[in-house]
């Protein structure tokens, strides 16, 4: 079971594929993640050039950093998705990723277009926050 607790509003647009607010418990713990990259283990670029496939990448390292820390996806509260682009396309592409990653869960998000990413030949990058209550 999560903590958190996803929060929609009727009379906001319905174009947002996304929550509009979310909230976790007093007792949750909340886990503050660092950008997540679509950084291979040797430390090089995973999919140079490829939007979905880097934001793929940088899911599948936010879930080994929600796992070091004793969560999951599902304990996702926020999150933040930089794409290097100006393009809606790119950010579209690596959203849809994103996306569906996220399923049902579908937490309040920021979707940015940014000038440059940090590493060489990087594209995507997703922040995260998330909420667990831990066990008595």
């Amino acid at each position: 079971m999560t903590a958190v607790t996803l929060i929609r509003v009727a009379e906001l647009s319905d174009l947002a594929q996304y929550a509009y607010a979310a909230t976790a418990p007093a007792d949750a713990r909340l886990i503050f993640l660092a950008g997540a990259c679509p950084l291979n283990r040797d430390g090089t670029t995973a999919a140079v050039g490829d939007y979905p496939a880097q934001a793929a990448a940088c899911i599948a390292n936010l879930r080994g950093a929600l796992a070091a820390a004793g969560a999951a996806i599902t304990d996702v509260i926020s999150t933040r998705v930089l794409v290097a682009s100006t393009d809606r396309a790119d950010l579209g592409a690596a959203w849809a990723v994103v996306r569906e990653a996220f399923g049902e869960h579908d937490v309040p998000s920021t979707l940015l277009g940014v000038t440059v990413l940090g590493y060489e030949d990087q594209l995507v990058e997703i922040e995260a926050i998330a909420a667990v209550v831990d066990p008595r």
